[in-house]
């Protein structure tokens, strides 16, 4: 008895796209509260990203100084982008690149180096972020922020724990 399958292409194709799907969705993992909370935390202070993108990821920024930021809450990028655009910042943009190694000659980020960026030049971050770091903002952005639609007044209570004055400009 001969137990060979003739594969067609349609078959095999379908069949190859749902192991990747398969597989792609085991590397994915849910994160817990607490990297959303370390997350939430490094986004308002540490890397100071509200300062830019605004306490609410809407683009409405809380230092008049600082550039302005793109809307995060709008935002259809995936999570491997975000990842990179905080890593690695938007040569010739005002966003920054939060890995303190981001073009020191490795290539990581973009295949460029430090010199490659004379005419595209970076700001420096607040601070550096360490890669657990960046993975925790991510988290917080897909929990919180990142496709998440406006801001409303319940959503304003529920990103700061209480009634704040900041949830004031939102309609009951």
């Amino acid at each position: 008895m001969d137990r060979t399958t003739n594969w067609t292409p349609m078959a095999f194709f379908s069949a190859l796209s749902a192991m990747g799907l398969l597989m792609a969705s085991a590397t994915v993992r849910a994160a817990d509260a607490g990297s959303i909370a370390e997350g939430r935390t490094l986004f308002l202070e540490k890397g100071n990203c509200q300062g830019c993108h605004g306490w609410a990821g809407d683009g409405r920024k809380t230092d008049n100084q600082m550039p302005d930021g793109a809307n995060l809450r709008e935002s259809a990028l995936d999570r491997d982008i975000v990842i990179m655009t905080i890593k690695c910042g938007r040569p010739g943009r005002s966003m920054p690149a939060y890995d303190r190694f981001a073009y020191s000659g490795d290539g990581r980020c973009y295949g460029m180096k430090e010199t490659d960026l004379k005419n595209n030049p970076l700001p420096d971050p607040p601070a550096t972020l360490q890669p657990r770091e960046i993975e925790r903002i991510a988290d917080f952005l897909f929990a919180s922020i990142i496709q998440q639609g406006a801001m409303t007044r319940a959503k304003c209570v529920a990103f700061w724990g209480a009634e704040v004055a900041a949830c004031g400009e939102y309609p009951k």
